[in-house]
């Protein structure tokens, strides 16, 4: 196992104490991640994203997406198959399984969509207008006093 100190980011740094947790959960988990079902990530525009998910043998009454948290969690169970089908090589697997994402601050699901074995999860990063960067006016201590001398001779 391995230890980091983070005590030097936290004197040069405020608010990322959410770094630390993510970095600390990334590390803690075990190796062995599931690989199943597979899955991509892709930015298609500035500021959205889409997962795509292999959900090869689900319906979409199957699938659950939701959201909490900021956590994107996935889920799907197939309803047991009551026919007597004899299988020679049965190469589908349509086992449960969970598939869970961390999002980021300002990141909300807009929408998801179940075609040709794949569910798509659109995702667009909305940041509030407070957040923005804004241009700050530096005023000069001269204009100020003037100002000042000016409301008290009124």
């Amino acid at each position: 196992m391995r230890s980091f100190d983070f005590a030097p980011l936290h004197r040069a740094s405020i608010g990322f104490d959410q770094i630390a947790d993510l970095m600390d959960r990334a590390l803690s988990a075990d190796g062995t991640q599931p690989s199943y079902p597979p899955y991509n990530i892709e930015k298609t525009e500035g500021e959205a994203y889409r997962i795509s998910i292999a959900v090869a043998g689900f319906s979409a009454a199957d699938l659950n997406v939701e959201v909490k948290e900021n956590r994107l969690i996935v889920t799907a169970k197939k309803a047991p198959d009551e026919s007597e089908r004899s299988y020679l090589h049965r190469g589908i697997a349509t086992r449960a399984f969970e598939r869970r994402f961390t999002l980021a601050d300002h990141v909300r699901v807009t929408g998801a969509s179940h075609a040709d074995g794949m569910l798509h999860i659109e995702l667009q990063r909305e940041v509030p207008e407070a957040l923005k960067p804004r241009r700050i006016e530096i005023s000069s201590m001269s204009a100020k006093a003037n100002l000042v001398e000016a409301q008290t001779v009124n």
